[in-house]
């Protein structure tokens, strides 16, 4: 992609690193407290060489590119585009449909623009608007709080919206594909789609307005109104007041989910500021992905109705089954958010939150509800549907918490409830010695450092080279993306690597080495193949021992053949190393 490629050669990560941590200069590198963790002893190492960073103490690295998705928890595409326009990179033109796409989604990201300053100006300027800051003032909002969220008010009219895009010589059809307006059946003839509501803007995560909520001041129905989905909008993948809160939830390490617009203010005016709302629908997995992104705690505080805490089921399972910590504030059944606020005031609110309940229980009483656990069948249907929550659950570690807690609620043997589960195997103890040989490591460092060798040398790399080593993944990924006639990008090689060896590789890659030639790349590459040759050979010579022991003679002559030829192999890399 020409746009990376033009991003990494103008923007050097020392400045972009800059913006999260104070960094000095240290020999050829610069250093800082990390980003990422609390330390007292800078341990976050920057090279401005070669563009990549990584942390000691964490463990965390990678390049420009993964620094900012992390840090402002966007998507590879959305860092490039959150990099493009803080440096003033002009971001290519996408072609032919695609380039009408993105034409749409500006004009209606505009189109929003202009009708939230329409919104904004009705609440101050008409009378209507006056009645509207009435409402919300008697509600408890503040100036400052209305004016920070940005809220707004439509006109109690059929046309004003369009009215004043007339002005502006936009016309209807735009309008409705912006959400705004609707279009009268049988007729050519459009209205307004929000009518006598308070305005709620719903932004995304870089502060462009997606669409509107709207709460309405009269005796009408419905009370909510939202946006519908449009090119740049949908509804169940956004959360309200997320581009405002985010550096409030990652700081608590916790997102606090409410359902409603109003919900949500009354919880930010009262000191909870990580604090985000599902914009009145159930909650849904791409929601939940999301604020994933921000925080590993869900903490749910729907309403105490019975509505309510089946919403704040769903929203339980669905935070356990993406790996999320999860609570639920319990309200009593007759308030929500908001009204718990307004009667009892934010320091009961605040008893409440530091009481939530442990979300698996939760889950499992609410589960409970209705059914007499004394019959043997009503028992074991509630264990098999707990059995099967669990078993979304992502890590096998955590899921086998789960198992021991579900046991003691259930007052059920650990041992028989997890008969319900597969076996699984049990994970490896990770080995104390380096993940990578020496020759394994410099290898890697030649291959990622040296534009000019590294071709040449992976055409003549076989998987096969790096078989029981742990960078065989590594090599893996970069033969693959060599076959694709690709360079490797570095959040992609990430993503594809388990954590510890993609930790290893960044450490690595920041030690400070000479770059290497295509003598010492081959050179790493004889002793790897040595070194998994011995491996193979060692292998085949245990296999035969086990069966002449048990008599299997038929079995061994394939083995003695396999073992003749790795010996034979073995000897041509070492006439190979004497003429070296």
């Amino acid at each position: 992609m020409e746009i990376v490629d033009k991003i990494k050669q103008t923007v050097s990560i020392v400045d972009v690193a800059s913006l999260y941590t104070n960094l000095k200069k240290r020999g050829s590198k610069y250093v800082g407290l990390c980003p990422f963790h609390s330390e007292k002893e800078p341990s976050f190492n920057v090279d401005e060489e070669k563009q990549l960073y990584h942390c000691f103490g964490c463990g965390r690295g990678g390049d420009i590119f993964t620094l900012v998705m992390e840090k402002e928890q966007l998507s590879f595409p959305e860092a490039v585009r959150f990099l493009a326009r803080r440096y003033n990179i002009p971001l290519p033109s996408p072609k032919s449909a695609s380039r009408q796409q993105q034409k749409l989604e500006e004009k209606l990201y505009r189109i929003n623009e202009l009708a939230l300053g329409y919104f904004r100006k009705n609440l101050y300027s008409t009378s209507e608007g006056q009645k509207a800051l009435a409402y919300l003032k008697k509600r408890g909002l503040t100036k400052e709080t209305i004016d920070y969220f940005k809220l707004g008010y439509a006109l109690h009219s059929w046309e004003a919206l369009i009215a004043f895009f007339r002005t502006k010589k936009i016309p209807e059809s735009l309008l409705e594909k912006a959400g705004l307006v609707l279009k009268k059946s049988q007729e050519n003839r459009y209205y307004d789609r929000f009518r006598g509501r308070i305005i709620f803007p719903i932004f995304n995560l870089t502060g462009q307005v997606l669409g509107f909520g709207g709460r309405t001041i009269f005796d009408e129905s419905p009370k909510y109104l939202n946006s519908p989905d449009t090119p740049i909008y949908t509804k169940g993948q956004w959360l309200y007041g997320l581009n405002f809160n985010k550096n409030a939830i990652r700081e608590a390490r916790e997102i606090i989910l409410v359902e409603g617009y109003t919900d949500f203010l009354a919880l930010y005016q009262a000191g909870f500021k990580n604090v985000v709302a599902s914009l009145g629908t159930s909650l849904t997995p791409a929601q939940t992905s999301l604020a994933h992104r921000f925080a590993p705690q869900l903490t749910v505080c729907y309403d105490g109705d019975a509505a309510g805490q089946k919403a704040a089921l769903r929203a339980v399972s669905l935070g356990l089954s993406q790996g999320l910590r999860v609570a639920v504030i319990l309200l009593p059944e007759d308030t929500d958010p908001d009204t718990y606020l307004q009667r009892y005031g934010h320091q009961q609110f605040r008893r409440l939150y530091e009481q939530k309940e442990f979300g698996f229980k939760f889950l499992v009483k609410y589960r409970a509800q209705g059914r007499n656990l004394n019959l043997p069948e009503e028992k074991a249907s509630l264990a098999r549907e707990i059995a099967a929550e669990i078993a979304r659950i992502p890590d096998p570690l955590i899921q086998s918490e789960y198992i021991k807690k579900a046991s003691e609620l259930l007052n059920l043997e650990e041992t028989l409830f997890r008969s319900l589960f597969k076996k699984e195997t049990a994970p490896s103890p990770r080995s104390s010695q380096q993940l990578f040989l020496t020759a394994e490591k410099r290898l890697l460092q030649i291959i990622f450092t040296n534009p000019e060798v590294a071709p040449e040398i992976l055409e003549q790399i076989s998987l096969d080279d790096f078989t029981g080593l742990k960078s065989q993944p590594v090599i893996k990924f970069i033969l693959e993306k060599l076959d694709q006639r690709k360079a490797p990008v570095y959040h992609e090689i990430k993503s594809s690597l388990p954590p510890e060896i993609f930790s290893a590789l960044s450490a690595i890659l920041q030690e400070t080495s000479p770059p290497g030639d295509r003598q010492e790349a081959l050179d790493c590459l004889l002793c790897l193949r040595k070194h998994s040759l011995e491996k193979q050979i060692k292998e085949l010579k245990t296999q035969i021992v086990k069966l002449e022991k048990t008599g299997q003679k038929e079995a061994i002559t394939p083995l003695l053949a396999e073992l003749q030829e790795k010996k034979k192999l073995q000897s041509e890399l070492l006439n190979q190393e004497s003429m070296l």
